[in-house]
């Protein structure tokens, strides 16, 4: 092999080193959160990222978070945690308060 050859070869190998070894870092967890009422009725979303913090996970930094909201419909569980199954998130988190009657 010739120096100028060995050169490129180097050169091209060294510039593909970094694109490689990224593409080997593991995915980002997913965490499918599932929560009873919607959006707008959040009183626990903030704890919830607070004990998120505490374990040393931050939303879009280290975990990612897809929201499904119930918007008070019991009956639609089922299938909105079957969604979160279908986008293949590593954990379900719902958070259930007692109903007084």
């Amino acid at each position: 092999m010739r120096r100028r050859e060995f050169i490129m070869l180097a050169c091209s190998a060294g510039a593909t080193w970094p694109l490689a070894a990224n593409a080997q870092q593991p995915a980002m967890p997913v965490v499918g959160f599932l929560g009873v009422t919607s959006a707008g009725a959040q009183p626990y979303l903030a704890a919830f990222r607070q004990g998120l913090s505490e374990t040393g996970y931050v939303e879009g930094h280290n975990v990612s978070i897809e929201y499904c909201w119930a918007e008070d419909q019991y009956n639609r569980f089922p299938d909105l945690a079957a969604d979160l199954i279908r986008h293949h998130v590593n954990v379900i988190v719902t958070l259930f308060t007692t109903l007084v009657l």
